[in-house]
């Protein structure tokens, strides 16, 4: 792995969290994520189930999880299965775990070879009541592919009908929107090879560059740093486009005048950053680009000063959305009577700030954890307000990723410049 060995102890208070949760006499089963194909005998990059990964560490496609705390033996309560290697596979994909490497990487005694399986789940599976099974229940997951996790379901409860079954994925959303501090120090690994990459690359924007040029630049800064890249496809969106939520062309030629956002973050052993910066394409702000600018920077420190322990995510969205209203008032982008005329399901701000201000970060961009309930410590979140004006070419959104303490925040990307005056005197470094 490109990433050093993390603590084994993470993976193990990990499922020590989970349970708690469980039905008595439970099992639970996780399964690895597909290699999905290209094209041919092509596959794409492995990525690893993040539940998978949580609560084992191992980060290798063909690996099944059993969990069973009940159990009457003590190497029935945990149980690892890897894909077996051999002289052959090793020529051509090189090293896989051994039994020793994956029980050492994940705290696991008792590790077999996946061509087990079927024989020791069927033994289990005579002595359990309930069977937990996994499936990604995200509210915005919206895949047609069946994965490795769904096939299992049809196929378990088709060789055992009788069985009573119940949802992991409901536990996961819980367990996985409070962070241990060993994650919290991935995120900010994560965090600062963007932040390398935001620095380096900032000074070398300038009128005529293409965006993917700078896509480029901003790739090998990751890579370079031992990531294994975007955690997510980058968004280098110049003029109108920057007001295209989710650009990921990047094909256009900068150009001059104009504003460049970039919305990007580097993944880290599996953890992701997301971070927004926005920047003039020749090194200063127009008036007014500076305008919109700092009032959504505004907006941003307020969420920053707002968010503590004990505060509903309801409370959070609702003082954000009377800031906004704020602004776009003194942008002169809507009046005091658009507000006070508006329907409660669609309000006037939503023309120029369409999306959420805050969503969990962690093992996946857009993290599991609750939404709907209070912020507890050790959340992270991102914030990102944004104000888009297409038919003035302007769209600003920044975004800082931060941990819940026990009385505030901690910005997780404080390195990153976020003022206008430190955004301009960092592209000002290309004239050095």
């Amino acid at each position: 792995m490109r990433y050093r060995n993390i603590d084994p102890n993470l993976f193990i208070k990990n499922r020590k969290k989970l349970e708690p949760y469980l039905y008595p006499n439970s099992l639970v089963v996780l399964h690895a994520n597909d290699l999905m194909a290209k094209n041919t005998d092509r596959t794409m990059p492995f990525v690893q189930n993040s539940d998978l990964f949580y609560l084992s560490g191992i980060d290798q496609e063909e690996t099944i999880l059993l969990l069973y705390p009940d159990a009457i033996k003590m190497e029935w309560k945990e149980i690892l299965f890897i894909k077996e290697t051999n002289p052959v596979l090793a020529v051509w994909e090189g090293n896989k775990y051994t039994k020793e490497e994956a029980s050492c990487v994940s705290g696991i005694v008792t590790v077999h070879w996946l061509s087990e399986f079927k024989r020791i789940f069927h033994t289990l599976m005579g002595l359990t009541d309930q069977i937990y099974l996994n499936t990604n229940e995200h509210a915005r997951a919206n895949s047609p592919i069946a994965t490795r996790d769904r096939r299992f379901i049809s196929w378990c409860q088709h060789q055992y009908p009788l069985h009573a079954y119940a949802r992991l994925a409901p536990i996961m959303q819980k367990l996985r929107g409070v962070k241990d501090e060993i994650e919290i120090a991935l995120i900010q690994t994560a965090c600062d090879i963007t932040a390398d990459g935001f620095l380096s690359t900032i000074p070398m924007v300038h009128s005529g560059l293409m965006e993917y040029e700078i896509e480029a630049l901003l790739s090998y800064e990751f890579l370079r740093r031992g990531s294994r890249g975007f955690a997510y496809a980058p968004i280098i969106a110049s003029g109108v486009d920057s007001c295209i939520l989710h650009y990921t062309k990047n094909d256009k030629r900068c150009p001059p005048g104009e504003l460049l956002l970039m919305d990007i973050g580097a993944e880290y052993a599996n953890y992701s950053a997301d971070i927004t910066r926005v920047i003039p394409i020749d090194g200063k702000f127009t008036t007014r680009q500076r305008k919109v600018y700092n009032g959504v920077l505004r907006i941003l420190q307020a969420a920053e000063r707002l968010l503590r322990p004990g505060l509903s995510f309801s409370d959070y969205h609702n003082a954000i959305g009377g800031w906004v209203e704020e602004e776009l008032v003194a942008l002169n982008l809507i009046k005091v009577a658009d507000i006070k005329n508006q329907p409660k399901e669609a309000p006037a701000y939503r023309k120029y700030f369409m999306h959420g201000i805050s969503h969990h970060l962690g093992l996946s961009t857009h993290d599991l954890g609750d939404t709907h309930g209070l912020i507890l410590p050790n959340m992270v979140l991102t914030i990102e307000p944004g104000i888009y004006i297409k038919e003035e070419k302007i769209g600003i959104r920044l975004e800082n990723n931060v941990v819940i303490t026990t009385d505030g925040v901690q910005n997780l990307t404080e390195n990153i410049p976020i003022e206008a005056e430190a955004i301009e005197a960092l592209m000002c470094k290309k004239l050095d």
